[in-house]
């Protein structure tokens, strides 16, 4: 019986389509070496001959990686280009394994926000709005400008920050923006767009930690004087 490429497999088994409906933690290392090297030899499908490379390494990971280029080419359907995919994936597990995780900056604060959005906003001679997205211990997931706009204003859309805000499953969110005027005094659409981001927040479940306007010196927040 003829052996079946991985495109005329169902599409729920096929790897590439599994990863992207499960996540690649649903994916075994056959099926995850398998997406690299992109095809195996005339005998055997490209999971098939990863299965049987790793089979020969008792399975494990850090063996395959101790492994030559030499070693590898010595498998009908790899070559040079796949042997230098496997080892280049390999050390980069190794690596990541080796590395410390990435720092997120804390936010949970007015001043926590002012010290990390001023640098980003001092010398602008317009506004702009920016979106913070937080876990729940106020760590920066994702910085985001949603709006570069005029002098004395910027449009925002709120459908934008709630899309936002879920798509990166975040639990907590902060808005700034700046004033160019060097005033700190909010403005009535200021007002406005603050309370309908914390009617949004509620309804979503999503905590509006705080609105903080950004001069070159100073900052107001809504947090701080009660009005969130």
């Amino acid at each position: 019986m003829d052996k079946l490429n991985i495109n005329q497999w169902a599409k729920e088994d096929r790897p590439r389509e599994k990863l992207m409906r499960l996540g690649p933690s649903a994916l075994t290392d056959a099926e995850l070496l398998a997406i690299l090297v992109g095809s195996g030899s005339t005998k055997e499908d490209a999971v098939t001959l990863m299965k049987h490379i790793l089979a020969d390494c008792n399975n494990n990971l850090n063996t395959l990686g101790k492994l030559t280029i030499r070693d590898l080419c010595k498998y009908n359907g790899v070559g040079e280009a796949k042997a230098i995919t496997i080892l280049a994936a390999c050390e980069l597990g190794k690596r990541r394994q080796s590395g410390k995780p990435e720092e997120r900056p804390d936010l949970g604060t007015a001043t926590l926000i002012y010290n990390y959005m001023h640098p980003q906003l001092q010398d602008l001679d317009v506004e702009e709005f920016w979106l913070l997205l937080m876990n729940q211990n106020h760590r920066l997931i994702k910085q985001i400008r949603i709006s570069h706009g005029g002098i004395t204003e910027t449009a925002v859309d709120i459908r934008i920050i709630i899309r936002e805000a879920v798509l990166a499953n975040a639990t907590m969110l902060a808005i700034c923006h700046n004033h160019p005027s060097g005033s700190l005094r909010p403005s009535p659409m200021d007002n406005d767009l603050t309370t309908s981001i914390q009617r949004a927040c509620q309804l979503m479940r999503i905590k509006f930690l705080d609105h903080v306007i950004i001069t070159d010196g100073a900052y107001y927040s809504y947090c701080e004087t009660g009005r969130v």
